[in-house]
């Protein structure tokens, strides 16, 4: 019983180091526009670290690939809007 109460500290543990380390592992008070912001910054980051996927891009938009980057780059300022207004409760 005390090795299995130790792996899960351990798991815990790393899982919360992950966590502040990288800002899009999410956590328990993750909302809705955090998860999605999070993944269209991932996705944008993505499609600029493959070239092919970059090439496919500019080809289907008729654009350069400079172009194409500096507009995923601007996408990642705000993919979703603003944040959403706080509600107090």
């Amino acid at each position: 019983a005390i090795s299995v109460m130790g792996e899960r500290f351990n798991v815990h543990t790393q899982l919360e180091h992950l966590q502040a380390k990288y800002v899009g592992t999410g956590h328990a008070d993750t909302n809705k526009w955090e998860w999605l912001t999070n993944q269209h910054r991932d996705t944008c980051a993505s499609v600029q670290g493959h070239p092919d996927l970059l090439n496919m891009i500019a080809i289907a938009e008729n654009e350069s690939r400079a172009r194409v980057r500096f507009n995923l780059m601007e996408k990642m300022l705000q993919p979703c809007g603003p944040p959403p207004e706080k509600t107090e409760v």
